[in-house]
């Protein structure tokens, strides 16, 4: 069976370092990666909406040299006809050399792993994983401080259903000196399962608020998430949690000066336009670097699988 990369967790901290690296040649070397993948395709298979996955995918391979097929919605495929998750891997395995699967269903593209023939990246599993995100956040922490150890970081919003908070709190457990603020309604904290498996696993200091500027002056990452109003079941529910954290200036003023503010985006309303232009500001660099660490994903699969 070829390697696939649904979780965070299915790569070591050195290939995640290797990865980086890779990226970070990308962007000094550009013109040594651009027809690496001359020939080869990627499959983009979007069950649900996607700006930013969906484009920086295609965007990576085009940049290699590749080439991009796919469909962004479930209804646009043959889904909308009852075929299985399985039988469209295998399809798709015929036409191309690897694919990026997003799915409203958390195991989706697992379950195409064990029956795709070429690589499986996930691209989004429901609340669950979110690896490539989880990628870009490490480069643009990397880029920004240096290194991952000894940072205290604060996860503010939608905790509960916030898959790319899942994976980044995966990824930095196996760093040294992690200190986690987790910053939410009480409706939509960590799961317990996440503290549990993870947090309590490692050993890893934490504490759970409600109160956003009392957390910052200790923050060295804030990782802002919105509220997603497509995991909820109740509009009510979503209403009345979706305006529970918005960052402005005025709550920056006992902020850290060299604070690094991420967001996975979309951004609704959780961080002002007028954050925008602090050098805290990190998401837009997050976007940017979310290409590079795909291209390096891209070419560290195809390497291993023989077809590159």
């Amino acid at each position: 069976m070829v390697r696939s990369v649904i979780n965070i967790l299915d790569l070591s901290v050195e290939e995640i370092q290797d990865l980086i690296q890779t990226a970070c040649d990308i962007i000094d070397h550009p013109r040594d990666y651009d027809q690496l993948c001359r020939g080869k395709k990627l499959a983009t298979l979007f069950y649900e909406p996607s700006t930013r996955t969906r484009l920086s995918f295609e965007a990576a391979m085009y940049e290699l040299g590749g080439n991009v097929l796919g469909f962004s919605s479930g209804q646009n495929s043959s889904a909308s006809k009852g075929e299985s998750v399985a039988d469209t891997a295998r399809t798709v395995s015929c036409y191309a050399d690897i694919i990026a699967m997003r799915h409203p269903k958390e195991g989706a593209p697992y379950v195409a792993s064990l029956h795709s023939t070429v690589p499986v990246i996930n691209a989004g599993d429901g609340g669950h994983n979110h690896p490539t995100q989880t990628l870009a956040d490490l480069l643009t922490i990397y880029r920004e401080k240096g290194s991952f150890n000894n940072l205290t970081v604060g996860f503010c919003g939608d905790l509960k259903f916030g898959r790319t908070v899942h994976s980044l709190i995966a990824a930095l457990s196996r760093q040294a000196g992690l200190r986690v603020v987790l910053i939410s309604p009480v409706e939509l904290k960590l799961p317990s399962y996440v503290k549990k498996d993870i947090l309590k696993a490692q050993n890893i200091p934490y504490e759970q608020t409600t109160d956003l500027q009392a957390a910052l002056p200790e923050l060295d990452i804030l990782y802002m998430t919105r509220v997603q109003r497509e995991r909820f079941f109740n509009e009510e529910d979503y209403l009345r949690l979706k305006d529970s954290y918005i960052l402005t200036p005025g709550k920056l003023k006992n902020a850290r000066p060299d604070l690094c503010i991420m967001h996975p985006l979309p951004r609704v309303n959780e961080i002002s336009v007028a954050i925008d232009s602090d050098p805290r500001a990190c998401y837009f660099k997050q976007v940017l670097n979310g290409k590079y660490m795909r291209m390096a994903l891209i070419l560290k699969l195809l390497r291993e699988a023989g077809t590159l």
